[in-house]
């Protein structure tokens, strides 16, 4: 799988952009806050439909248009599909698939698959578990796009009970305090939801369903990853302690059946029932659970060194690479001002274990942060142009 062209529409700083891409190492290269990593954030945004820099679509538009256009040409097995992106911030975004709308978005998720190594992604051994949480769904995205639903229905699920816990708080003085607890039961009556008490069965049966289909799937992704993240740790720090991966969450007693799971989470949820209604709060479920990285006996978090951190997050991005190469085909490597962040030993290492992927976008400041080993088109990027080197 290859991006055969990019072009860019009102999209972060570009008002247009042109690119054609060929398979093999790509790198652009120019000063910092010139427009590289825009360019490869545009790509990633369209195999996930999210970014690796924001939470929300509003920064992706340019500053003055109302929306922007992400239009790329991929192939694979000699097959060309063009899909294009309108993203349109405080509305749904729209989606073409070689020209003809699809009804949602999400629609378009599957057709291009990455791999984004990132400044940011040293949250993945060093942040909160959300950035752990985030790695495993949207890797499970990747593989099978199906999941993009199961996500989306149960975080709306988790959005509506808890709402629906926050009306049952006991009422409180202060203005601040009566008018959220409004806006939560103006939510609710839209939804139909009626009565807090009689309802939160309702909506337990929900978030039960979803959660465990969302926790099954979870849970299988760590089996698979776990030697993979361990091979690859081994070849990038071969002096370190051994990476292991162990989910954390609900007390599953090691199960992946999902209608066991629903059942140890439908208990989980009486359990706690008393404290979330005191609360107003869903206290259990896969949206609290965590992805625990430990090196030898210790946890990375908090004990590993910051080129063991490093490490283990580039472990972790590697070996989704290899899950996905596994599933059948290439998915695009980005490595986005990587390489300037790793010491020589760690720089080369990286740079032998991605030269044999189908295609692979590098951006960095200068030449030389560019290995030797990764040798290929090249692209400098300066005051909002992009242009090809000779």
């Amino acid at each position: 799988m290859h991006v055969a062209h990019l072009s860019l529409t009102d999209f972060r700083s570009y008002s247009g952009v042109e690119l054609a891409l060929d398979p093999g190492v790509t790198a652009f290269v120019g000063p910092n806050g010139q427009g590289k990593t825009n360019l490869v954030e545009a790509l990633g945004y369209v195999a996930t439909q999210s970014s690796h820099r924001v939470a929300t679509d509003a920064p992706l538009v340019r500053h003055g248009a109302t929306r922007a256009v992400i239009r790329s040409v991929i192939i694979k097995d000699d097959r060309r599909a063009l899909i294009e992106l309108e993203l349109n911030p405080g509305k749904a975004n729209r989606a073409r698939i070689n020209r003809a709308a699809v009804s949602r978005a999400r629609d378009a998720l599957g057709l291009l698959r990455t791999v984004l190594f990132a400044p940011e992604d040293l949250a993945l051994a060093k942040g909160d578990p959300a950035e752990r949480r985030r790695f495993m769904d949207d890797l499970l995205v990747a593989r099978h796009p199906r999941f993009a639903a199961v996500r989306a229905d149960y975080d709306r699920v988790l959005k509506q009970r808890n709402a629906l816990l926050r009306t049952g708080l006991p009422a409180r003085s202060g203005k601040r305090r009566s008018a959220r607890r409004q806006d939560d039961e103006a939510a609710f009556a839209e939804a139909g939801a009626g009565d807090v008490l009689s309802t939160l069965e309702v909506w337990d049966a929900h978030l039960v369903r979803h959660g465990a289909e969302l926790l099954a799937a979870r849970l299988e992704l760590v089996d698979a990853l776990r030697p993979l993240v361990a091979k690859a740790y081994a070849d990038l720090a071969p002096a370190s302690g051994a990476a292991e991966l162990e989910y954390a969450g609900l007390s599953t007693g090691g199960t992946t059946d999902r209608e066991e799971l629903a059942e140890h989470l439908r208990s989980a949820l009486a359990e706690v029932r008393r404290a979330e209604l005191e609360r107003g709060v869903t206290l259990v479920g896969p949206h609290r659970d965590d992805l625990l990285l430990r090196l030898g006996e210790l946890p990375a978090r908090g004990y590993a060194s910051h080129g063991e951190s490093w490490s283990f997050a580039l472990a972790l991005r590697l070996a989704a690479y290899d899950l996905l190469r596994a599933d059948g085909g290439d998915p695009v490597l980005i490595l986005d001002d990587v390489f300037a962040e790793l010491d020589t030993q760690r720089r080369r290492r990286l740079a032998e274990l991605v030269a044999t992927a189908e295609q692979v976008l590098i951006t960095a400041a200068v030449p030389a942060d560019v290995p030797p080993e990764l040798t290929g088109a090249r692209f400098e990027v300066a005051e909002g142009s992009v242009t090809r080197a000779s």
